[in-house]
């Protein structure tokens, strides 16, 4: 399976680190648990940003997600989603179990 397969529940298509710290606050406060769908991150194909979007992004939910006291048990795949865009998807790790990746 590809994460493009993946099924989302919110796409974001972020354009810089401050775009990405809102989708992270969105992300938190939807949480992850118990969810059949998870969340995907569509960034720029400019390495340096990408870059840093992703810090920000992959950090800053597990961050997120320790201070709300949420369990932080998410994978999470980097791909080329197309010509102009990078994807991360975010999963819980039981909905990463059950598809069997």
């Amino acid at each position: 399976m590809h994460p493009k397969d993946i099924p989302v529940d919110r796409t974001f298509d972020v354009a810089d680190v401050a775009a990405a710290a809102q989708a992270v606050e969105q992300m938190v406060e939807v949480g992850f648990s118990g969810k059949k769908q998870g969340f995907r991150v569509l960034m720029p194909k400019e390495k340096n940003v990408a870059k840093r979007i992703g810090y920000t992004i992959t950090t800053g939910v597990s961050t997120g997600l320790r201070k709300r006291g949420h369990p932080r048990d998410i994978k999470y795949w980097t791909y080329h989603h197309d010509d102009t865009h990078y994807g991360i998807v975010l999963a819980s790790s039981s909905l990463a179990d059950r598809l069997g990746l």
